[in-house]
């Protein structure tokens, strides 16, 4: 049976402690939100934190709210099953809301936030095993050791971005908030991640993601597209999002990222220059698709066969644009 380690639990009641506790604390100290993700990694022995910071008891972190500008403000510990079937969130985003009810099964969408989504840990294929096949192997380099196996000649972790709403949200050009010991800050939600599958997030250890910001709704589709062994539960293999803005039927702005196939949510750069400034047709949506097999940079890392990985994302790249029509 796996066992939880021995921690200290804390229950903060602000933001502001909440920080503070992690930032006394330092490397030691981990927020948790729902638990789906941290408890299992901590049973494994991936992540160790003697000190777990719950995040229930903060307040402003449980409300959806629309906002004077008609943006959409979601708390992070707001759970992902509340999102999938908010009416709001339906009529305006069904692109985000289609994404969150990709996540995992309903039990964990019931437990999971949104928050916890947007931070999911990197995966890999050695390194989401148990502690003791993981040191049977020697221990790879996001955690214990010193070796990728994915790429043992590299000088880096290759784990792979899993998160469904990632893509999306980067796509769409969401905003986070985000509080540190300096305050109340906001940033692009794309700005929070980095090519790398240990150091993935950009914001400091300390500082507590409050607020998911979507755009207000206008002349914009948004649509989420995912590729994985078992639909009724696995991690992404491929997620695609797309945000496509229009004005007059012609595409002003064009926005791909490929999740699932790197440390973070992948640019599909070619394929957003050549729509931009045309109409959305089938032709367009074919080019724009073939022009995707190039960023999507699979590796042994994941679930299915390398080479078919690369082959089917140029499909549902073009999907995924079909379904912003």
């Amino acid at each position: 049976m796996l066992r939880l380690p021995t921690f200290t639990y804390h229950r903060p009641k602000t933001a502001a402690e909440a920080v503070a506790i992690a930032s006394e604390h330092g490397k030691q100290a981990m927020y948790v939100a729902g638990g789906t993700d941290l408890y299992p990694n901590m049973k494994r022995r991936h992540q160790t934190p003697t000190q777990v910071i719950s995040l229930q008891d903060v307040p402003g972190l449980h409300a959806v709210e629309v906002l004077p500008d008609g943006r959409t403000a979601i708390g992070a510990m707001v759970t992902l099953t509340e999102l999938e079937k908010h009416p709001h969130l339906l009529q305006h985003y069904p692109g985000f809301a289609h994404a969150v009810r990709e996540i995992s099964t309903p039990l964990l969408r019931n437990m999971g936030t949104i928050g916890g989504n947007l931070l999911l840990d990197t995966r890999c294929s050695y390194y989401d095993q148990g502690h003791e096949w993981r040191e049977s192997i020697d221990f790879c380099m996001k955690k214990d050791g010193a070796i990728c196996w994915v790429a043992p000649g590299s000088p880096r972790c290759w784990a792979v971005q899993s998160s469904d709403t990632v893509p999306v949200v980067c796509a769409m050009e969401a905003d986070v908030e985000l509080v540190g010991n300096a305050g109340t800050r906001t940033q692009k939600a794309g700005d929070l991640y980095r090519d790398d599958g240990i150091q993935y997030l950009t914001k400091k250890p300390e500082e507590l993601l409050t607020r998911l910001v979507l755009p207000a709704p206008g002349t914009w589709k948004a649509s989420y597209l995912k590729l994985r062994r078992r639909d009724t539960f696995d991690f992404p293999i491929l997620g695609v999002g797309v945000c496509l803005w229009f004005e007059g039927g012609i595409i002003t702005k064009a926005n791909i990222r490929l999740g699932g196939a790197g440390s973070y949510a992948i640019p599909a750069s070619d394929s957003e220059k050549l729509l931009v400034g045309q109409k959305l047709t089938d032709e367009l949506i074919a080019a724009a698709g073939a022009a995707a097999m190039k960023p999507a940079r699979t590796m042994d890392n994941t679930d299915q066969d390398v080479y078919w990985r690369k082959k089917v994302a140029p499909v549902f790249v073009a999907r995924a644009l079909e379904a912003c029509k």
